[in-house]
């Protein structure tokens, strides 16, 4: 492979990395929450700038089908369904709350994203927040569209009134898929596209009324194809939500080995609509067949996350969940999807090797970097990958992802030093070299390599 850094074409700007609180932030206290803080968003950790919140849509204990503490959030919202009555509890959620607050003082964070997977129960068909008792059937009736607008956005002005930063408001996650039905797992609602753009339309009026300093984001579509381009554009045909809506924000599930799929979602939607910027907003390996501790899981995540800027054109990137439950199965291996992966309580609580994939990106290109066309695509199989970035100080950075055999890489430009840190199963984020500009470095198999010229 050949890195043509002297014709190499300037892309689009990157925003930053970030990862989602969800579901488990709320049992992170004490030590494990000092921690984890800072391995996420500390400057000795990833350095994360970009914080997704759950508003969690709560739960009527007497009509809850979800079992796992895990997949419930409590809602800054209670009502009382005798009385058919609710308010505002501020206190609720706290533990959670207090761990974003902790990471916001780490002083990398200037993004936080209010998302929601679901309308508060209250407000729903069903009375739960886990979708209608119909697949592919929306769970909020729309005589309390309203409802779920204000109660949103009631809770922004709470958190921007409390210091935190809020800048995005994203009230739908991944509307195509069926949420319900006679299994449920977690909360979720599904929306036709025409529902979706009848919320959209109500959250950007009361954002303008009530003169809030956020904007809209999502749809927070689960794939980059099917509906997508449908979504994107419906938005787009409705002037009064792109008054406040400057950012598409989508998931990149469901094509992990498809590079091309990723390439043509740039050269269809990225590349028509400059005027929006482009967001990959949740991402892990789904189904997830890699081991905590297996560097499989690391050398995936980087492959996707270099795919999703470069190929795919995305302006920032967030994994799914930043912690998630350990989960041994039969092999007696833990396969949570996880950056790190802990038990309920937080009493242990270990980092997985996929934790260094995005290390190997956040660590080293920072905000205000350039995605580099440097001439090259995924060879041998999809299995050797490059990914170069201009950094706002003139570096070059460049992540090399090789799940193949042993490699070399060529590095064509006027560099006059090199320092190559570098990553496997054994040990993590290793300089293996600091000194004089080479212009072939060689890659192991099932290695990591982040690169820095000058």
């Amino acid at each position: 492979m050949k890195l043509d850094f002297k014709n190499a074409k300037k892309l689009q700007t990157l925003k930053g990395f970030g990862t989602s609180s969800c579901w488990w932030s709320q049992y992170c206290t004490g030590e494990a929450a000092e921690v984890i803080s800072e391995m996420l968003y500390g400057d000795s950790g990833l350095g994360l700038n970009i914080y997704r919140y759950n508003v969690g849509a709560g739960y009527d204990r007497g009509n809850c089908r979800v079992t796992n503490p895990w997949r419930l959030t409590e809602s800054l919202y209670e009502f009382d369904r005798e009385a058919q009555q609710g308010h505002y509890n501020f206190e609720n959620d706290k533990t959670a709350r207090d761990f974003m607050k902790l990471c916001l003082k780490k002083g990398n964070i200037d993004t936080v994203i209010l998302f929601a997977n679901s309308p508060h129960w209250s407000q729903t068909s069903t009375g739960q927040s886990t979708g209608s008792l119909l697949y592919h059937t929306c769970n909020i009736p729309k005589m309390n569209y309203k409802k779920f607008v204000n109660y949103m956005l009631d809770i922004a002005e709470f958190f921007l009134n409390d210091g935190v930063p809020v800048k995005y408001i994203s009230p739908i996650n991944e509307p195509q898929w069926k949420w319900g039905g006679s299994y449920v797992w977690q909360e979720g609602c599904h929306y036709e596209t025409q529902e979706l753009i009848e919320i959209y339309r109500l959250f950007a009026q009361e954002i303008i009324d009530r003169k809030l300093p956020v904007k809209l984001y999502g749809p927070e579509s689960g794939e980059m194809t099917g509906l997508t381009p449908e979504y994107l554009q419906a938005l787009k045909n409705d002037g009064l939500i792109m008054s406040v809506m400057p950012i598409f924000a989508y998931h990149s599930y469901h094509g992990d080995d498809d590079y091309e799929t990723r390439i043509k979602f740039k050269n269809d939607l990225v590349l028509k609509n400059p005027e929006l910027r482009f967001d990959m907003s949740e991402w892990c390996e789904l189904p997830n067949k890699s081991p905590t501790d297996s560097f499989k899981a690391a050398l995936i995540t980087a492959r996707i996350i270099g795919q999703d800027l470069i190929l795919a054109g995305a302006q920032s990137w967030t994994s799914w969940v930043a912690v998630n439950q350990i989960s041994v199965k039969e092999d007696g291996r833990d396969y949570g999807d996880g950056m790190l992966t802990a038990t309920n309580d937080f009493s242990r609580f270990y980092t997985a090797k996929r934790y260094y994939a995005t290390a190997h990106f956040s660590k080293f290109i920072p905000i205000g970097s350039v995605c580099l066309d440097t001439g090259n695509l995924p060879e041998n199989g999809n299995s050797l990958n490059a990914f170069s970035f201009l950094t706002p100080e003139g570096k070059t950075v460049t992540v090399i992802v090789n799940e193949g055999e042993r490699a070399s890489i060529l590095f064509d430009g006027n560099f006059s030093r090199m320092k190559i840190i570098s990553s496997c199963q054994n040990e993590a984020l290793k300089t293996e070299y600091d000194g004089e500009f080479k212009e072939k470095v060689t890659i192991d198999k099932n290695h990591l390599l982040t690169v820095i010229c000058e």
